[in-house]
């Protein structure tokens, strides 16, 4: 395998690229649109819910686990610390911090995770719709040698309104293999905005991580200029 070089610095940086762990190409598209250079890896972390679990105490113990796994986890040089190696790329040169995060639907306080099957999805859009219900992402960023603090987390919530829909239409959305593997079976980037009559707070927070919050927690790290 050829060797990569490390992604050039964003313009409005001070600081290396990210090395985002996550498979979601939504954030790391999010991360690219405010001129984020990003490295790219994910976690293997077991996202059930624990019985009786609260939505915060979830998002808290998730986001945790990942932290601890993205921070801990071995690449082609040995665990992640400053000198290890990423598929070529020295760690000391390209990675400046960890981000990781977790999104979840909240509905009168249960959690609605990724459907586990067609009828699970049909379900979850069922309930949902005219009705409001709440997008949380909790995410944190683990910058062990920033000037600041060396751990931000935090939880970010918007509310999203479905409009009244028929069960025809309900089904015909779920034909479409949209929400197949995401949170609340809904996604609100493509075709399941015509879902959505209304949003109260972060656009970004609700397609999986909110955008003004990750620049401001790098500015409070001294990671953004």
């Amino acid at each position: 395998m050829p060797r990569q070089s490390p992604p050039p610095r964003g313009p409005l940086s001070n600081v290396e690229p990210l090395l985002l762990a996550s498979g979601s190409p939504r954030r790391r598209e999010i991360l690219a649109n405010l001129g984020i250079p990003t490295l790219v890896t994910s976690v293997d972390v077991d996202e059930s819910t624990l019985p009786g679990e609260a939505a915060e105490a979830y998002l808290v113990r998730i986001v945790g686990a990942k932290l601890e796994a993205a921070s801990t986890k071995t690449f082609v040089g040995g665990p992640l610390l400053r000198g290890d190696t990423l598929q070529g790329i020295n760690i000391a040169a390209a990675a400046g911090a960890v981000l990781v995060a977790d999104t979840s639907v909240i509905d009168d306080g249960a959690i609605l995770g990724k459907p586990s099957s067609p009828e699970d999805a049909e379900r979850m859009i069922a309930r949902l719709a005219g009705r409001t219900h709440e997008v949380w992402t909790r995410f944190a960023i683990g910058a062990p040698e920033a000037p600041a603090r060396s751990v931000h987390e935090e939880t970010v919530k918007t509310r999203v309104t479905f409009r009244p829909l028929t069960a025809e239409r309900v089904r015909a959305y779920v034909a479409s293999g949209e929400g197949t593997d995401k949170a609340g079976a809904y996604a609100i980037q493509g075709r399941g905005a015509g879902l959505v009559s209304r949003i109260e707070g972060s656009y970004s927070n609700v397609v999986g991580l909110p955008a003004c919050e990750v620049i401001v927690a790098l500015e409070q790290l001294g990671l953004w200029l």
